[in-house]
This record gives C-alpha cells, structure tokens and sequence, in this order.
C-alpha cells in the first residue's frame, strides 16, 4: 500500500475522485432500511487517510478545493431556500434564539466538565469545536495544538452523534403536520345563491386557489376565469389547490361535480412546458401577462418534484415546469413563449453563480469587532449562504436572473458538498492518529460525547416538543444546528429532498455559525 499512498500523495485529484467513488459505493448500503447516503465519503476519506498516516506518508485534498466545495454547496442552498426563507423568517426567529441557547448551554457544559476533568482552557475550546463539526470555531479558538487535538478527537462522534438524532427525527416524519397539502385539481358545481367573485374567493383562501375554467351553461363551451368573474348557481368550475383549501371551498360553494372541464380541449386546452426563456425567469407569474397576451394562465408550476399553486407572486424559476391553460388555437403560441426547452433544466446561469460566490465570500472574510478588540469573520460558509438566500429570493434584478434552474442547483449542491465531505475527511483523518497519541484522549472524548448530546439532544426536545416541528423538518434544522453538510445529504437522501429540510438547515445555520465563533473565542479565552 506504500505505493498506493504516495501517488494519492502526489496526485490528490485521485485521492478526491476515489474517495468520492469508494464513498458513493457504501453510502448505497442499506441495513435495515438506513444508509449513510453521502455522508459515507466524509468518513471513507477520515479511513484512509488515517490508514496513511499510519504508514508514515500524509495524504490530504488541498483545501482550496474543500473550501470551493463548501462554497458552492451552501450558496446553491441558499438560492433555492430563498424563496421561502424569508416568508417563514418572520415567524421562526424564536426558533433560532432557541437554538443559539441550546449552543450556549454547550459551551457550559464543556467548561464544567473540561475543568472537572482537568482540561485547558485551549483543550476545551477545541474540543467544544469538534464535537459540533464546525472549523471556524476551531480557528476562532485560536488553533493551537492542544485546540486541534480536541477538535479531532471529539469530531467523528460529532457526526455520528448527530446521525443518530437525525434518524430518530426522521421517524417522526410520518406524522408530520407541517407538510404542504398536496395541490390537486377538481371540477365543483355552484349551488350557493351568494353569487362571490373570483377575486373575493381568492382573497378568502389566502390566495392559495387558482380558478382555471367555468362552464356558464350545461352545453356551453369551457372558458378561462378572469378574476373579476362572478360565480352564479348551476356554474360549473375548475379549481386548482391545496386539498385542505379545496375542500373547504367545496362546502363553501356546492358540491364536487360529475363533469370534468379538462376533457373538453375544444376550446381551452393544457399543456405543461419547461420555462427555458431567460426572460422570463425571475418574474412572478403575475408579471408574466398571460392573460393579456394570449387569454391564457398558468395553473400550476412544477419546480423538480413538487407541485405548486400559480398565484400571482410565485416567482418563476429557469426549468421550471408549468401548466397552461389558453385557448387552443392559441397553445403554440405559449409554447413559444416560454420556450420549452430541456436546456433550461441545465443553465447555470454563470453570471449569476459567479458573482453571487465573489459577494458571498467577501463577505464571509469582513471583521466584525467584539468586545475586547477581536475580531471574527463568519466564512465562507455563511456568507455564500446568506447571499444565495437573498439572490433566491429576489429572482431578478432589472434584465439579471439572480436564480438559478432547480435540477442545475441540485447536481452543484450534490458536487459541492461532496468535494467537501472529501476534503473535510482528509482533514479530520490527518488529525486523528496524532490525537490518540494524547494523554488526555479519553477525557476529550468523553468532553466531546457530552458536548455534543447536550447540544443535539437539547436541539430535538426543544423543537420537537417545545416548538412542535415536524420529523422532516426537525432533521434539518439539526444540521443545521451542527452546521454540519453531511447531515444534510443524509436527511436529502432519506427524504428525496423534501423542500422543508434545507428550508429547516438555512434557517438557523447563519446563526448557529456566528453563536459557535463566539463561544469558541470566549471559551480559548477563560
């Protein structure tokens, strides 16, 4: 194997895509129905380059290859969060000064118990950086030996710690009460006498309904529903919602009718289509002047697996998927118009993606002053991220797309963090045959498990039970919590990407990472 290890040495480009191939291999092993998805590179590379060390020769991934990794991950994130990010923003912050509490009642912890055991101060800051995974800390603790040999000790059961909890909240998950509806589409017959308009009824619904065709007379033709359209009995119309809203309007409105509207396509026809015209990406449907231009609307957008309602300020994205419905003479028309291209599922949108990782690393290199006269910089992490959800957010700045297509974002996340898991094991596994040679090696890890319990496990019961978040969400926020990507590929590949466990990950992450830098300098300072 001696070998085999100087060329990994020499060449860490074999190192990384072998790494990453092996990795891939076991993270598709299932026991009992778990896998560790793409977490199995983090820990293929700790393996091997541990297997390295061992034999004297010191294998590792240049880290600013990690660090691009990580950069492009927790930007692409970012942008598809944005959208909804900010929406559940104003009603989550109690959750992120739960969790920065939960991160302080850590950091009391490991000074109790370090000092108990008769760690330094460098030790324990170290330690309290490794067994909540996150770097930064580690070099806000100043990164001393004494603090790197408590980072490494305490890392891996960091992760696995945290994996554990992650699977527990994952078996909530079918229980969960914060899934969206799913948005379905269902005919109903007008029965009240109250005569509402379209509009009225939307307002109602909190905009969460569509109404895409009426059918005035029992053999009249189907036509499209301006929202100013006045709803009489014996109409018969087609809606578009949420189950939940959909059945509420039923008994609002009359009864679920024996026709369906979508069959007769003499007049009005659908058809989905792939928006691939750059013009149009970043616009809200409402902006997209359907109506005016060909009497058409767009009845639902299809953004990777899931389905929405097309109210007027969902802003559409490159590669979405959307369902018109127009006038069929008319139908090419809208082809044309949105394009309909499959390139449209792949555009990364180079200026955007570019740009956006120049402001967001800047960023994340500004000194913020604290106390004392020191200073700290929230990384490169942190603020790709809290670029990307600004960016996703948006859409569009004048004639500039600042989003980028859902299945392009997912296939860069996917590379990204996997280039990171890499060079983070690499790391890690450098770190950890010098660490065992410690004498104070079972008082760290016995540090690091308590650390990371109280932290983990503080995390779940309080947002489980205290905050009553769902299984699916819950699994994000704890990656978040731990900033640790890892947890979320595993939570992304238990849950085939369910939208609410990056929205739970973004959601607290900027502040876990800004909580974490302070106490880990507050903590190397005692």
């Amino acid at each position: 194997m001696q070998a085999v290890f100087t060329t990994l040495a020499e060449q860490p480009l074999l190192l990384l895509f072998g790494v990453l191939g092996v990795g891939a291999v076991i993270g598709r092993i299932s026991v009992r129905g778990i896998s560790l998805g793409a977490a199995a590179v983090l820990f293929s590379a700790i393996g091997v380059t541990a297997w390295a060390d061992s034999s004297g020769i010191t294998v590792e991934i240049p880290e600013v290859v990690g660090f691009l990794g990580l950069a492009v991950f927790a930007f692409v994130t970012g942008i598809t969060s944005g959208p909804n990010f900010f929406h559940t923003l104003r009603t989550a912050w109690p959750v992120m000064l739960a969790v920065a509490a939960v991160l302080v009642a850590g950091a009391a912890t490991a000074v109790g118990l370090g000092r108990t055991l008769g760690l330094g101060a460098e030790t324990i800051a170290g330690t309290f950086a490794g067994a909540l995974t996150n770097t930064p800390a580690l070099a806000a603790a100043g990164g001393t030996p004494a603090a790197t040999v408590g980072y490494a000790v305490s890392y891996l059961f960091g992760v696995l710690g945290m994996l554990a909890l992650t699977t527990l909240a994952l078996r909530f998950s079918a229980t969960d009460t914060d899934a969206p509806a799913p948005v379905v589409d269902v005919t109903l017959r007008v029965d009240t006498e109250a005569q509402p308009t379209v509009a009225e009824l939307r307002s109602r619904h909190g905009g969460q309904l569509l109404f895409s065709r009426i059918r005035r007379e029992e053999t009249g033709p189907a036509e499209s529903v301006p929202d100013d359209t006045v709803l009489h009995a014996g109409d018969v119309i087609t809606v578009v919602g949420p189950t939940t809203e959909i059945e509420t309007l039923t008994a609002e409105l009359g009864h679920r009718s024996s026709h369906d509207l979508m069959l007769d396509r003499s007049h009005l026809d659908f058809r989905r289509m792939t928006v691939s015209d750059p013009r149009l990406a970043g616009r809200t449907v409402g902006q997209l002047g359907l109506e005016t231009r060909f009497q058409a609307t767009v009845a639902r957008v299809r953004r990777g697996d899931v389905d929405m309602v097309a109210t007027p300020d969902l802003v559409v994205q490159m590669g979405d998927r959307v369902r018109v419905v127009a006038p069929t003479s008319r139908m090419n028309e809208v082809t044309r118009y949105f394009g309909d291209s499959a390139r449209g599922l792949s555009d990364i949108n180079p200026a955007a993606f570019g740009l956006g990782l120049l402001v967001g690393l800047l960023i994340g290199e500004i000194p913020i002053p604290v106390p004392g006269g020191a200073t700290f910089s929230i990384g490169a992490a942190a603020g790709t991220l809290i670029v990307g959800l600004i960016m996703g957010r948006i859409g569009r700045i004048g004639r500039v797309v600042t989003a980028l297509p859902y299945t392009a974002s997912m296939v860069l996340s996917e590379f990204g963090l996997l280039v990171f898991l890499a060079y983070a094991g690499t790391k890690a596994g450098s770190l950890i045959t010098d660490a065992f040679t410690s004498g104070d090696v079972v008082a760290i890890f016995i540090l690091g498990l308590a650390t990371t319990l109280v932290v983990g496990a503080g995390t779940f019961a309080v947002l489980r039970w205290g905050f009553h978040s769902g299984g699916t969400r819950l699994a994000g926020i704890l990656g978040g919590t731990q900033t640790q990507p890892a947890l979320l590929a595993y939570a992304n590949g238990r849950t085939g990407h369910d939208p609410r466990v990056a929205l739970g990950y973004a959601l607290v992450y900027p502040t876990a990472m800004v909580v974490k830098i302070l106490l880990a300098q507050v903590l190397g300072g005692l």
